[in-house]
């Protein structure tokens, strides 16, 4: 084992791992009781059998996880973890289903065909050219946009954010008990973060729980049955991707797959560069091994999306397991071994509310906002489309209409300033296509 995860190489050792990859585990831990509120559209206001089954997805998404993060670590020999991405499961429920009004079978379809071309890219080395015809600031603004659109959703469970006749969106009633709990969770979530917290996100949710247990907000386990259990049934979403397949063969459903294929692409391709660069694994600015760790994080996606679970990407939380030592893939199969124990504290979901789950979102948009910094917001041509693309997608409640916008301008802007010779041809079709998806749209 040792001899396999390189640990003399790379001066480790076993504990280091273990608390490593431990935690990775801590840090991702929220994302088991967020995605089944997102899918499952908890707290919104939709006929029953719109959102996916609660207890289902929290099986599929240990499952995905699990999975995902044994094969980086045996496979890539990375200490990273995977797990269904946030911004993308948003996206899925909020924009895919309750947005455009599209079966969540379907959506899921959606998934597994992305997943299925990201490995095809994979495989024929692909990935490095396409990931170089998409403008870096563009990307960035991306990263940023879901940012603004998740913290949005998060104030919108929260109940801070109501809707509003005469202004679309108002402040809500902040004396409300449900409120002022997600607020507590929000100052207690960046205390914690703002102190260097290992697992912030996941400890905040855990204290705002029980101090709504406390004050009678959220009902309170009665033994050890409300706590432990066996794995929910995953049922009610396993191999839904494959029943309606034939349907995603649509101009709509084309820019659904394309978006979550974009998004994917991208944040996984971060994510393994920021935390191979922490752990000292990039070798002349490269790094190795990375169609393995591209392929891992692919086939997660396929298998997440048979489970029933949306796009399951890597995670930048993984830079917390680094930051304590770790630094082989001996790290991920730990983490990989919590996620499958987390399968039996399923009974929580009854103690994790959406008033526990915004504050998870709106701080891990904070986090997503930061690439904000890096875009040239002093070149207009640049700022126009950048801005549209983020501004959009809170606005119009949907990511995808977000890239479609951005994508549209930037060659305008950039042939308007006499730089259409630094336009990709690919640039060109795209904003066709997604100027064809506004149209298909009204």
């Amino acid at each position: 084992m040792k001899k396999y995860f390189r640990f003399e190489e790379l001066g480790t050792n076993y504990r280091t791992e273990f608390m490593a990859g431990l935690t990775t585990f801590l840090a991702m831990a929220y994302i088991l009781f967020v995605n089944p509120a997102t899918l499952s559209l908890a707290g919104v206001d939709v006929p029953e059998g719109t959102g996916m089954d609660a207890g289902a997805v929290f099986t599929a998404t240990a499952i995905a996880a699990a999975v995902g993060t044994l094969l980086m670590g045996v496979i890539a020999k990375y200490p990273i973890g995977l797990a269904p991405g946030m911004g993308l499961n948003a996206f899925f429920a909020y924009t895919v289903v309750l947005g455009y009004g599209i079966p969540w079978e379907t959506a899921l379809s959606g998934v597994l065909a992305s997943g299925l071309i990201f490995i095809v890219l994979t495989l024929t080395g692909l990935r490095e050219k396409i990931i170089n015809l998409i403008p870096g600031n563009l990307k960035l603004a991306v990263g940023a946009g879901i940012g603004f659109f998740i913290a949005f959703i998060g104030f919108q469970n929260a109940g801070i954010i109501v809707g509003n006749d005469a202004t679309l969106v108002a402040i809500g009633e902040l004396t409300s008990p449900p409120v002022l709990l997600a607020i507590f969770g929000i100052i207690i979530s960046v205390i914690l973060l703002s102190l260097n917290v290992r697992g912030g996100i996941f400890y905040g949710m855990i204290i705002t729980s029980i101090v709504g247990m406390i004050f009678g907000l959220i009902p309170t386990p009665k033994g050890i049955s409300d706590i432990v259990s066996s794995a929910p049934s995953i049922a009610p979403t396993f191999g839904q991707a494959f029943v309606n397949f034939g349907d995603i063969f649509t101009l709509q459903m084309f820019v659904v797959i394309l978006t979550f294929l974009f998004v994917d692409f991208f944040d996984t391709a971060g994510t393994l560069v920021a935390v191979a660069t922490q752990a000292g694994l990039m070798k002349d600015n490269k790094l190795p091994r990375a169609g393995k760790a591209l392929f891992a994080d692919s086939s997660a996606t396929v298998v997440g999306s048979i489970v029933g679970t949306s796009t399951t990407t890597s995670y930048v939380e993984s830079t917390a397991g680094v930051g304590v030592g770790g630094r082989t893939g001996f790290a991920s199969v730990v983490t990989a071994a919590f996620f499958l124990l987390a399968l039996f504290f399923s009974p929580l979901l009854a103690v994790i509310t959406v008033e526990v789950t915004a504050p998870a979102l709106i701080i891990v948009g904070v986090l997503m906002s930061s690439s904000l910094k890096n875009i040239e917001w002093d070149r207009f041509e640049i700022a126009v489309p950048a801005f549209l693309v983020i501004i959009s997608m809170p606005l119009t409640y949907s990511i995808a209409t977000g890239i479609a916008i951005g994508f549209v301008f930037y060659p305008i802007t950039m042939i308007m300033k006499g730089k259409a010779k630094e336009i990709h041809p690919v640039m060109y079709g795209l904003c066709l296509i997604f100027i064809l998806y506004f149209i298909y749209l009204t």
